[in-house]
């Protein structure tokens, strides 16, 4: 299943900062790349040239996950860069490593029951990219990004945390320019456990209970130290839906470092286990910086309210020192 719809308008000073990416989609259609076509718009239109990704190309892309999978299941790293970007290229280029040596790789199911949420057209400062809704064998959604001439894993698998918003295959005005403000607002409300910044999530919101993880953190090791840090990880991209919401599919990083108490050369109460951080560092380091992943799918509605529908948290580096 595809939905796909057409005829949003932009401003003058996004065409501005299309135009370059135009001239080389252009380019690169004249050296016979294929997946993503140019389609400018009708003379006297002012509506700028949309990027159609044909439904052939978005099915071949979710296909390939196969030899993903089997790059996992080899400890194949260098097949997992090839077929990954965006934070599933920064999880794997660690993990794999990480597990060649004492811990196990992550594997990836096969997915099935695919619908496509295909854009209709891009901002032009980002690649072109797609969502698929896998619902089988459980319901979770993979982001598909076109880089370096190839369709490659961005963000996925993302399991539901609730009911999947109904999305239009469209990127307008104001689901992009909230969607740049998500992942802002998200580092806001995770750094900010007395509430100054406003944000807000409903109660049962898995983000509510990672601002409470994130709070307990440091008290949890004592005598050690612990400091928190809130990232983002990459841009937000992002898909309207019919109330004027927008699903925003984003990154953010989560770091952790761990440091012994006053007087003590070692930690107490380690945050990460000593085969995780033999695995990743080597040894057994007295000061450490962990490093997690946090995979979003969050629906904004058009009153601004965010919800999250999707969350994935995968540790993604250990790192001897403060990182």
């Amino acid at each position: 299943m595809v939905r796909r719809t057409f005829g949003a308008r932009l401003p003058s000073r996004v065409l501005r900062r299309l135009l370059p990416a135009v001239l080389l989609a252009i380019l690169l259609a004249g050296c016979g790349t294929e997946g993503a076509r140019q389609t400018p718009a009708d003379p006297g239109e002012t509506s700028p040239a949309t990027v159609e990704i044909a439904r052939a190309d978005a099915e071949a892309a979710f296909g390939g996950l196969g030899e993903l999978a089997a790059a996992w299941k080899d400890g194949d790293c260098a097949g997992i860069e090839r077929f990954t970007t965006w934070a599933e290229k920064t999880i794997g280029s660690r993990v794999c490593a990480a597990g060649r040596k004492d811990r196990s790789a992550p594997g990836l199911d096969a997915y099935g029951d695919p619908e496509f949420l295909i854009p209709a057209h891009e901002d032009g400062e980002d690649d072109p990219w797609f969502a698929v809704l896998a619902r089988k064998p459980t319901p979770a959604y993979f982001v598909f990004v076109r880089t370096d001439g190839a369709w490659r894993l961005g963000a996925g698998p993302i399991p539901l945390a609730g009911d999947a918003p109904e999305a239009e295959g469209e990127i307008v005005d104001a689901a992009w320019v909230g969607a740049r403000l998500v992942s802002t607002r998200h580092v806001a409300f995770l750094t900010d456990p007395a509430g100054v910044s406003g944000v807000r999530f409903v109660s049962g919101d898995p983000m509510r209970a990672l601002l409470g993880e994130l709070v307990r953190a440091p008290g949890r090791v004592r005598p050690d130290r612990l400091s928190t840090d809130v990232r983002i990880e990459g841009p937000a991209r992002a898909l309207a839906l019919p109330d004027g919401g927008a699903l925003v599919f984003h990154a953010l990083r989560l770091v952790f470092t761990q440091k012994p108490g006053p007087g003590r050369s070692s930690l107490a109460h380690r945050r990460y286990g000593a085969s995780d951080v033999r695995a990743f560092t080597g040894g057994a380091p007295k000061t450490v910086t962990g490093a997690e992943i946090v995979l979003l799918a969050t629906r904004v509605a058009g009153d601004n309210r965010m919800r999250t529908v999707g969350m994935r948290r995968v540790l993604a580096d250990i790192t001897e020192g403060s990182g």
